[in-house]
């Protein structure tokens, strides 16, 4: 299991019609707050303060096809090359990563095949590196490869 250190930074929070809203500071947009979305606004803070990704190589739920069916991802990181270096599917708090989350990460790996896959809820992170067609568990949060 990766540890994860969020940033002191939070997300930015407002209430607009009585409904919660945060900040996604890659689409710069509101968005409801939902659990689910708390979690992937704190994964993409981390990836931009902690480990200091480029946000310019950061896609927030794209729509891609698999199977003929239309899904969206959460997070895609591309490197320097504009190739899918690290998908990483985020769950509310209170979902525990397994089997299934570990199925769903691996179909969007069919269609966008990248070296790292992360899933997590915002409490638990386990990550894979992907080596010699085999994915390997991994212990560390990737550094970014430009």
């Amino acid at each position: 299991m990766i540890k994860i250190e969020f940033p002191k930074e939070q997300p930015r929070l407002r209430q607009k019609e009585s409904i919660n809203e945060i900040f996604d500071s890659i689409r710069k947009k509101w968005l409801v707050l939902t659990p689910e979305e708390w979690v992937r606004q704190n994964i993409i803070l981390y990836l931009l303060l902690q480990r200091s990704f480029p946000s310019s190589l950061i896609s927030v739920e794209k729509e891609i096809r698999l199977a003929g069916l239309k899904k969206r991802y959460d997070i895609v990181v591309f490197n320097r090359q504009a190739l899918p270096w690290m998908i990483i599917e985020c769950k509310e708090m209170n979902t525990s990563l397994s089997e299934k989350t570990m199925e769903q990460i691996l179909r969007y790996h069919i269609s966008i095949p990248s070296k790292y896959l992360v899933i997590t809820n915002g409490s638990h992170c386990f990550g894979f590196e992907k080596k010699e067609d085999r994915f390997r568990e991994i212990d560390i949060f990737p550094e970014f490869e430009g």
